[in-house]
């Protein structure tokens, strides 16, 4: 369609070039302020954020001296909850069974501290994190489509480049 408005082969070819660049730029843009957003919140004072709170708590995955892995649990009273947050493996220890050993360290958490159920919402995009959330027994509970990530302004060309899909999981443990 460019080419029969342009009559240009030159315009034809750079445009997908242009259209991948300004995808690029957005999506690192929003990520970057994304990663920012988080090492200046409930990342940037773990202890007070996940330790000190009840019903809350922060684990590490260590392997042969080195942080491989992190996981929080973040209990809500008011519903009986607790929220899944923030878990990460290095890339160069997954499929190692780390994050199913996190993840099931947060059920356990759980359990032990009567909560109803356990609750998450990811944007992965690997089919991967959502097999391994249900593969602990998660179920998928919805999608939000074009949600905002902390950090996004929600500008014009931020939304043309850059959509994220928010994937809603629970797990009941007891009614």
């Amino acid at each position: 369609m460019c080419f029969v408005v342009t009559k240009s082969f030159l315009l034809t070819c750079c445009l997908p070039i242009f259209l991948m660049g300004m995808r690029y730029y957005f999506s690192r843009k929003v990520i970057l302020h994304y990663l920012d957003c988080a090492l200046h919140t409930d990342m940037s004072d773990i202890e007070q954020y996940y330790m000190k709170p009840p019903g809350s708590c922060f684990w590490v995955a260590v392997l042969d001296g080195n942080v491989v892995g992190i996981v929080a649990a973040r209990g809500n009273e008011e519903d009986n909850t607790v929220e899944l947050r923030r878990m990460s493996v290095d890339s160069n220890y997954r499929g190692k069974g780390i994050a199913k050993a996190l993840g099931r360290k947060v059920l356990e958490f759980a359990m032990l501290n009567n909560y109803s159920s356990v609750v998450l919402g990811t944007t992965a995009v690997k089919m991967a994190a959502h097999k391994l959330y249900e593969s602990l027994g998660f179920k998928h509970v919805g999608v939000v489509e074009h949600y905002a990530l902390p950090g996004m302004t929600r500008s014009l060309l931020e939304r043309m480049f850059f959509q994220v899909r928010y994937h809603r999981y629970r797990l009941q443990l007891r009614e």
